[in-house]
């Protein structure tokens, strides 16, 4: 949501238009709506925060917008930042959101990007750590029944008791990056689901492979719906046609989230907040805008609905997961509203149960 960029960070707040935020935000708010009457199974929403590729600094407003206009599909949060927030409020404020869906919330917890953390005046080398510390706090505050205190190494508090509670039991589903060793490793002996975004197939794959194998060792097994894989998408009636209107849009380039620019590469390796073979992996994907090598890094499906099925196809045997989570490529009005209908009369039916 909200004009891309690749200029990095920071972008001067002095470039912000009003106009085009509200018409992004009312595009966002009418896409969500057409997915839910299209039958999609879920909308989701992002944080971040001082850039203008994504102009959602607070997903858990964006969430209750769309409450207001999607009533069946379930509404993704894949954010809020939760190392730099209060965990207290985070999970209060889900909980209020799960009530206002009737139950229909997804929880995705996530780290954020180091940028988000200088504002808020946050250490990024302690991003790990807060984040683990938070998604425990707000599992407990979910759901103990009872007044209790917490005192721990990021966050106290002398006593958590929240109202609402979340109508989901025992709470909403949970989901968190699971794109380096030590994220699987945690996901899954706290029984987490993982989602992949901003990689490859290939790396996604292998991750994967890891989390189900530690969560083996922890004596359980990830249902396929315990793996979320997010990725862009455009469908056109032909292959060629898909490329044309991605050309023409000016969206034929993907150089993933606009942050990731060398300058930003460079402060992720120096505060260690990925590690090494994420650092690597994020390295690799920039590598390359080209659209038809994103293509075969499995990052975009693009192509006519039977070119697209295949591509899914690969997605299912390499990596396994039980949601796509996808995001228009490009906004391009009528053509992106056809897009999306293709995907749900031309695609999902045929994937819907593998």
């Amino acid at each position: 949501m909200g004009p891309t960029s690749g200029e990095g960070w920071p972008v001067p707040a002095a470039d912000f238009s009003p106009e085009l935020a509200q018409a992004s935000y009312e595009t966002t708010l009418n896409q969500a709506e057409i997915a839910d009457q299209l039958g999609w199974d879920w909308v989701s929403v992002a944080e971040h925060h001082f850039a203008p590729f994504s102009i959602s600094p607070n997903p858990m407003v964006m969430a209750a917008a769309f409450s207001q206009r999607v009533k069946t599909a379930k509404i993704a949060l894949m954010g809020p930042d939760t190392p730099i927030l209060n965990p207290v409020r985070v999970a209060e404020e889900f909980a209020m959101l799960d009530n206002l869906t009737g139950g229909r919330i997804v929880a995705g917890l996530m780290r954020g990007t180091p940028n988000e953390y200088v504002t808020y005046n946050v250490n990024p080398n302690e991003s790990r750590g807060r984040f683990e510390e938070s998604l425990k706090l707000i599992r407990m505050i979910w759901t103990e029944k009872q007044p209790f205190g917490w005192q721990g190494r990021y966050f106290q508090f002398r006593t958590i008791s929240i109202w609402p509670r979340p109508v989901q039991e025992p709470h909403p589903a949970l989901f968190m990056s699971g794109s380096s060793m030590e994220s699987g490793k945690f996901a899954a002996k706290n029984k987490v689901g993982v989602g992949f975004a901003v990689t490859t197939l290939e790396a996604a794959s292998k991750a994967a492979a890891y989390y189900r194998e530690e969560a083996g060792k922890a004596d359980w097994e990830p249902a396929k719906d315990n793996v979320v894989y997010r990725m862009p998408f455009y469908l056109a009636d032909t292959d060629d046609q898909a490329v044309e209107d991605l050309k023409v849009a000016g969206a034929s380039k993907f150089k993933g989230i606009g942050i990731l620019n060398p300058d930003m590469m460079r402060v992720l390796r120096q505060t260690k907040y990925f590690s090494d073979s994420e650092n690597r992996d994020r390295e690799a994907q920039q590598a390359t805008n080209e659209l038809k090598d994103r293509i075969k890094l499995g990052q975009l499906l693009i192509g006519s609905p039977d070119t697209v099925i295949k591509q899914i196809e690969k997605i299912r045997d390499d990596l396994g997961p039980g949601i796509l989570d996808l995001a228009n490529a490009g906004q391009m009005g009528d053509k992106t509203t056809k897009s999306m209908e293709l995907m749900a009369t031309k695609v999902l039916p045929h994937i819907k149960d593998w």
